[in-house]
């Protein structure tokens, strides 16, 4: 089988979302062209011909990376000694740096072109990491507007493309419409969206005590809880956290929480690309996370940044209210979504904040990155245009 000409890796649902566009973009510029590495079910119906599965590298905070090392070293050095063998025309890593790094940088050495989208957050942490994206990383492909000053006065070619959910998420969303795919119908006391996390990690520390709040509202306020499982493998211990709390009814969708998102009037949601999809859906929300206590520690003492939420470091102020490791109570969570329920002036400027966000990100962004990655590969046509 010849080598793909794109090899790619996208280490988690928000990187196979993103990795899933651009592909899509490849292929319909370039019909023909063979696509494979590391990604999930959104990639694999792109186009890429995933040699492992991305959920493999899917790892949360630094305690949980220990015991799975072995195994991650393991995979990236297979899969650099089968890009070396047969060098693929460029390399693209979608987000995951602590996987990507270490792999662009092997490959540059052998002449391997690599592209990097989504910049590692050097500006929330890890600030030291600039000098290993500079050796690894030719064209680094940013998503958030501010980025690529970051990057003045280094060898990295940094370019702003737009994010690619401001292009998938419509700027008016319709909440009725989505209510009526789900079978939620109208539900008087309101749709709150509950989003636990994308990593089994995630799930173990966070579940409890957002399904916690979500119990607490619903006895409050009669609300129609609707639970996004990010994939079929979270099932098992997302319904075990859920079954503490006995007389909580809960709606599961697996896999679609965009869907959720449209549809809800106010979500709990983890930290992390999750947090950005619900500004673009215009919808309030209160953000919770936990990691293992030394995993805490470790990440706290290096940060930069006031805040964890996408939101909240977009729009430079603690737009959304944020609760974090001990504060992240059930308690805690169903008060603060309380009060916002009840703020309907705060919601409209939620609302009117996030739509300028939408604005600053929209870019055709799948078509800027499908350019640059067929540009760093010398991707072309036999008469010379690119492909």
């Amino acid at each position: 089988m010849e080598p793909p000409e794109v090899a790619l890796v996208a280490g988690e649902p928000s990187g196979d979302l993103l990795g899933s566009h651009v592909v899509a973009e490849l292929l319909r510029r370039l019909p023909g062209l063979g696509c494979a590495g590391i990604g999930g079910q959104r990639l694999r119906e792109a186009g890429l011909r995933a040699w492992w599965n991305s959920e493999r590298l899917a790892v949360n905070g630094f305690a949980a990376v220990l015991p799975r090392l072995p195994e991650l070293l393991w995979i990236r050095w297979r899969l650099g000694q089968r890009l070396l063998a047969r060098p693929p025309r460029v390399f693209v890593g979608v987000d995951a740096p602590d996987f990507n790094l270490a792999l662009e940088a092997r490959l540059r050495v052998a002449g391997i072109p690599t592209v990097h989208m989504v910049s590692p957050s050097i500006w929330a942490w890890r600030r030291e990491r600039i000098q290993g994206i500079e050796r690894a990383v030719d064209h680094l492909l940013c998503v958030f507007p501010f980025e690529p000053r970051l990057y003045e006065g280094t060898r990295v070619r940094a370019s702003y493309i737009g994010h690619p959910l401001a292009e998938v998420i419509p700027q008016h969303p319709d909440a009725a419409d989505a209510r009526l795919r789900l079978g939620l119908g109208a539900p008087a006391g309101g749709v709150l969206a509950v989003l636990p996390g994308s990593r089994a990690g995630e799930v173990q520390h966070i579940a409890g005590p957002f399904f916690d709040a979500a119990a607490r509202l619903q006895r409050q306020r009669a609300m129609t809880v609707v639970v996004a499982a990010a994939h079929a493998g979270l099932l098992p211990a997302l319904r075990r956290a859920a079954a503490r709390h006995p007389g909580l009814q809960l709606h599961w969708v697996l896999g679609d929480s965009h869907a959720v998102l449209q549809a809800c009037d106010l979500a709990l949601v983890a930290s992390g690309t999750a947090t950005l999809e619900c500004a673009l859906f215009k919808r309030p929300m209160v953000i919770g996370y936990r990691l293992p206590w030394l995993s805490w520690r470790l990440m706290k003492d290096r940060g930069y940044l006031p805040w964890v939420g996408l939101p909240n470091i977009l729009a430079g102020e603690g737009l959304v209210d944020e609760l974090l490791q001990q504060g992240c109570t059930g308690e805690a969570l169903a008060r603060h979504a309380g009060q916002l329920l009840d703020d309907a002036p705060r919601r409209d400027r939620l609302r009117q904040r996030f739509s300028e966000m939408h604005a600053s990100l929209l870019r055709p962004t799948a078509a800027l990155a499908a350019q640059a990655i067929a540009e760093a590969g010398g991707l072309r046509t036999p008469a010379g245009g690119a492909r």
